[in-house]
Formats: structure tokens, sequence, C-alpha cells
């Protein structure tokens, strides 16, 4: 038994790896499929593969997580045509071998795979708010457990590297998810996060300056990593299972629940990011109006 019926998935990243490996299956279902990309063509191609196979009523929209303004504009875009979203998948990722800043002054890694992902919710949040039962999903990952929130040092100045970009990201959005998940308490909103696994994606390849030699490895070691539709499958576990509805605040390996790491915990290191979080989006002292 799943969630299906009438309900609308919004899904971020949806037009590659596991993220259009999710898209395909929500796309069986009777519901609305709101789908993200950032390149019109793939996304374009994405969206006729789906329609030709497809129960769902699905939607694109092109915007780039990169930059606030395009996250602003994709939201009101939403907005103007649905006025209700049931689960919300922020998925789409990014890896970075180069330091760069984005049109934002922040950190890229950073921007894509947090800082989107809290401005985005915010704005969609009166969105699941209308759903009977809302569901908010953010895609971590085991690299979480290495990370640091660097409040001194947010763009990585001094420490860059992918994997460390990546680690602090992914402690942001576990550390997110349990906060969110507390504020929204008593709504009908769950928040959850999960490690989809090692998953034969293509995000080594979008990086633009990634060595060949790990180009090389990555292909060589593809084979023994999950398939992309293998990794869908906690993210649409989490979207559609009735069993987890009363679920929130956890992180899923597998379709299970498992402790993250230590510092995940920490309340105070969360309310810290939070409200760097808010001014480095602009919206000091807006978001709690919306959770209330």
């Amino acid at each position: 038994m799943i969630l299906s019926e009438n309900r609308t998935f919004f899904i971020t990243g949806a037009d590659s790896g596991i993220g259009r490996a999710a898209a395909e299956y929500l796309s069986k279902l009777d519901a609305t499929l709101l789908l993200l990309a950032r390149n019109h063509v793939r996304g374009e191609r994405t969206l006729k593969d789906l329609k030709a196979n497809s129960n769902a009523d699905i939607h694109l929209f092109i915007g780039d997580l990169s930059s606030q303004e395009s996250v602003f504009n994709l939201a009101k875009s939403i907005k103007e045509k649905f006025k209700r979203i049931d689960v919300l998948i922020n998925n789409a990722g990014a890896r970075f071998s180069k330091r760069y800043l984005t049109v934002d002054g922040i950190e890229a890694t950073f921007a894509v795979n947090y800082l989107s992902r809290f401005l985005l919710t915010y704005l969609l949040l009166d969105l699941l708010k209308e759903s009977e039962q809302g569901r908010i999903i953010n895609v971590s990952g085991e690299s979480h457990r290495k990370g640091k929130i660097n409040f001194n040092d947010l763009t990585l100045r001094e420490n860059y590297s992918a994997y460390n970009a990546a680690a602090q990201s992914k402690l942001a959005d576990v550390l997110f998810t349990y906060s969110l998940a507390r504020k929204l308490a008593n709504t009908s909103i769950t928040v959850n996060c999960l490690h989809p696994g090692t998953v034969a994606t293509n995000i080594v390849y979008s990086d633009p300056d990634v060595s060949l030699v790990l180009k090389f490895l990555y292909k060589m070691l593809s084979p023994f990593f999950k398939s992309t539709r293998k990794g869908a499958e906690t993210i649409i576990h989490l979207a559609v299972s009735p069993e987890v509805s009363a679920i929130t605040g956890k992180y899923f390996i597998n379709k299970k629940e498992v402790n993250s790491s230590p510092s995940s915990y920490e309340e105070a290191l969360a309310d810290k990011l939070w409200e760097v979080s808010e001014q480095l989006t602009h919206l000091t002292g807006k978001t709690e109006e919306i959770i209330i």
C-alpha cells in the first residue's frame, strides 16, 4: 500500500541519477509530479520520456539552485500554478573539485547542496501546510560524519577540497532536517533525511574540473556501486510509504532508521546554522512566521 492518489510530488535534480529514478517510479502513480532540472535540454528529454509511460500529470521547471534569485523565481512559478505540495524531495546536488563562489558570494557546494534547500523549503512551506500529511525529504550522505560547520570560514577559503565541501554541506542537511522537524512538530508535516548509498551517478562527470584519473577510477568502480534505481528506493519509501507517515526528524539508510553522527544532534549547532542560513538568504526574522 502506498500514499499516492491525487498527491503532488516535487523533486529537484529530477533529470539524472537517483532523482530521475525516483521520478520514473512516481510517474507511474495517479499523482501530480513536478520536476526541477537545471539543464533545459536534459529536462525536456526527461519530461518526454516520463510522459511516454506515465499515469501522472507531469510538469517541468527549469532553475539554477546556485542562485537565490533563481530559487525565488522557481518558488513563485510553482505557487502561481499549484495550491498544494504533498511531498518535497530535496535531491539535487553538486560536486566541485575547485572552489567556486556563486553569484551570491557563497561557496557553490554549500549553496547547492544545502542553502538552496533551506530557502526553497521555506518558500514552499505554505503549500506543504495545505497537505493532509506533508513530507519533506532531504538527500544527505554518510560523508556528513566527517563534516564540520566552520562558521568562521563557510566558503572554505583555507581548507577547500571537494570532499570537505561535500561533508560540510551534508552535515548541514542533517542538522537542518532535525531543526525543521522540531519546528514543525505540531503540524502535519514530517521532515526526514537519508543516505542513498554509493550510487553510480554522473555527479563526478558533471564536475567541470574533475581529474582524468578520478574519472577513470570512478568508471572502474561503478559496476560495484548501487544502480540509480536501487539508490532511489529510500527516497521512494519516505515519499509514499504509510509506514513512515508519523516519523519525523530521522536519518535513513536502506529504508531503515539509523543514528547519524553525534554532532548532527547538537541543537546549539543546529540553531547557529539556522541563524546563519537566515542571514545568508536574507530571511532573518522571517522563517518563524511561516513555521508557526
